[in-house]
């Protein structure tokens, strides 16, 4: 069983519950939003005994125009690494990496994020963009993580290696996120440690890069990125939230328009995206 997101008729972000092709619905929880007013007993309990009926539509992101996505940053040692490697101002990374306080940032809406097989977006002013692949946690208005995701937290490398403080530039644009292909429930996802994650980037007949890691090198713990992302902020209708990336290209590796970023995570499933140039709706030429 997993949650899905649904674009239809009646609703373009049907909260649904699916299993294999077959999608349905509760009264109850119409879409997502409703989902995270619920602590997690309840929503198991409501989940098992509440009526269903048969729901159609098409995937989209999981996500609703009310919730936020956020992001963690410099949450694994290789994430220290590459940021000190593309910066020019290398140790502010290193002190966040050893701070107790994470780097938490806003990522993305409803708007911006990308469902699983739609296209994520690379600048046309960054020379070098990269994918990060990561787990994303769904937190209910109580704290509680309710759900867990596959996120690509696409980055203008080029952007924020120039300066840190332009990070909202290289991390949030239209198409900035792929999340998905849907949302695996807490209480029946694998122990975090568990979740191996594994990216490639596809060229033509080629992969130009591939590499894993597992959701227990974190060096913090889920639970204190619950805490700090609460702390002195109101989510009304909960969170998403973006646990970082242990794995990240090389310097000498760069997305180009047509790739495709595939990231498997145990547990959770495939995000396949194909990569596009985003460019200014406004823009001549």
């Amino acid at each position: 069983m997993k949650f899905s997101v649904l674009n239809n008729a009646a609703n373009p972000y049907q909260f649904a519950i699916t299993n294999g092709d077959s999608h349905s619905a509760i009264k109850e929880l119409p879409t997502l939003t409703q989902v995270m007013h619920y602590r997690l007993e309840e929503l198991i309990d409501l989940i098992g005994s509440a009526p269903r009926t048969t729901v159609i539509g098409t995937l989209g992101a999981p996500i609703s125009p009310e919730i936020e996505l956020w992001g963690a940053g410099v949450t694994y040692l290789r994430s220290r690494d590459a940021r000190k490697e593309e910066s020019g101002v290398p140790d502010v990374y290193q002190r966040v990496y050893e701070a107790d306080r994470p780097e938490l940032f806003m990522k993305s809406t409803a708007v911006r994020a990308r469902g699983n097989g739609a296209p994520v977006g690379i600048r046309y002013d960054s020379a070098a963009s990269v994918p990060e692949p990561e787990v994303a946690i769904y937190i209910n208005k109580y704290q509680e993580i309710i759900g867990y995701a596959i996120c690509n937290d696409m980055t203008a490398r080029t952007i924020e290696g120039e300066n840190p403080l332009y990070l909202s530039q290289a991390k949030i644009y239209t198409g900035s996120t792929a999340l998905g292909p849907d949302i695996t429930p807490a209480w029946l996802a694998p122990e975090p440690t568990a979740m191996s994650i594994k990216a490639k980037i596809q060229r033509g007949t080629e992969i130009t890069w591939q590499a894993e890691t597992s959701l227990g090198a974190l060096n913090r713990t889920l639970e204190d990125l619950v805490t700090y992302l609460f702390r002195c902020q109101e989510f009304p209708h909960g969170a998403i939230l973006s646990t970082g990336t242990g794995i990240v290209p090389p310097l000498d590796i760069s997305l180009k328009a047509g790739d495709v970023v595939q990231i498997d995570v145990a547990g959770l499933g495939t995000l396949i995206n194909k990569v596009e140039v985003i460019s200014d709706s406004n823009r001549k030429g």
